[in-house]
């Protein structure tokens, strides 16, 4: 049987870049089409390589390893070991699955020759029915994925903040809002609403506690030291709930925050603050709202 080298490398590197892209999709993470296409194009030469090479050296284990940790490196570029590992993870349980898919096709279509050369299956099966087997299996661990996040328990709906304010910084629980899509109308950036009396060391009361007569342009109860330090700094943000089709909130930039979840930090320097004027819970469980965009960020 003859074996075309190009189908082979075509073949894989098609394979490959399926797998990453799905990964990407997985983790959240911004596609580098060409960073992907590097990466496919070293495992399809390796896999061209290990089919020609008469040494067994080359589909060792230990190797394969090796290569799919160059390979996610370059393709993903992950700036911790940490989510490196994550990122090896998540395309090892997606190469598995287009494996199981391919498998799953090849015994429907009954090819009368295939054979497998040190790792590597080739074959007079069509380039179509891997990039189909790629296609199917993508659409499968997405859409699982997307309904196992989709049952976040109660434990994930909660994280811990850090807001930094004119150099002073405050901690407090906030709930994770799926439902939370407020941005300042003028400069799209994300709000994250926050109690009021949570800010007391970090904001002059004298703003707080006139949140509703600053809103209304009355702002005769703060003295002109505040005004000329804060007003300008202060924004409009309107919003809507059930219950108040047309609310305004008072906002103001944090310098940064920083959001811990599941032993990770995300530090964002571009966040307003909403301050909201009353308690968000009876019980003070939480006393900040934060979106779920904010976390994959």
């Amino acid at each position: 049987m003859t074996i075309y080298i190009d189908i082979v490398l075509i073949e894989n590197l098609i394979m490959n870049y399926i797998i990453l892209c799905a990964t990407s999709i997985i983790m959240k993470l911004k596609i580098n089409y060409i960073r992907i296409f590097i990466g496919s194009l070293i495992g399809a030469i390796y896999a061209v390589i290990s089919y020609m090479s008469t040494f067994e050296a080359y589909s060792t284990l230990v190797l394969k390893i090796i290569l799919s940790i160059i390979i996610v490196y370059i393709s993903f570029n992950p700036q911790t070991v940490k989510k490196l590992l994550k990122e090896v993870l998540i395309f090892y349980l997606t190469s598995f699955l287009f494996g199981g898919v391919a498998f799953s096709l090849l015994y429907f279509i009954n090819p009368k020759s295939i054979i497998s050369q040190n790792g590597v299956l080739v074959g007079t099966y069509p380039i179509k029915m891997a990039i189909l087997g790629a296609i199917i299996g993508s659409i499968i661990i997405i859409t699982s994925f997307k309904i196992v996040k989709s049952k976040v328990s109660n434990k994930d709906m909660f994280c811990n903040i850090e807001i930094k304010i004119n150099g002073k910084k405050v901690k407090t629980k906030a709930m994770i809002d799926t439902g939370n899509l407020l941005k300042e109308p003028i400069t799209n950036i994300p709000v994250v609403v926050v109690e009021h009396t949570l800010l007391y060391d970090v904001i002059p009361k004298q703003i707080l506690n006139n949140l509703e007569n600053i809103l209304g342009g009355e702002v005769d109860n703060i003295s002109e030291n505040i005004k000329k330090e804060y007003i300008l700094k202060l924004k409009i943000i309107p919003y809507s709930s059930l219950g108040k089709q047309n609310g305004m909130l008072l906002g103001i930039k944090a310098e940064n925050i920083v959001i811990e979840k599941d032993e990770e930090e995300i530090k964002n320097d571009n966040i307003i603050i909403g301050i909201y004027n009353k308690s968000l819970t009876k019980k003070g469980e939480y006393r900040a709202l934060i979106g779920i965009d904010l976390l994959n960020e």
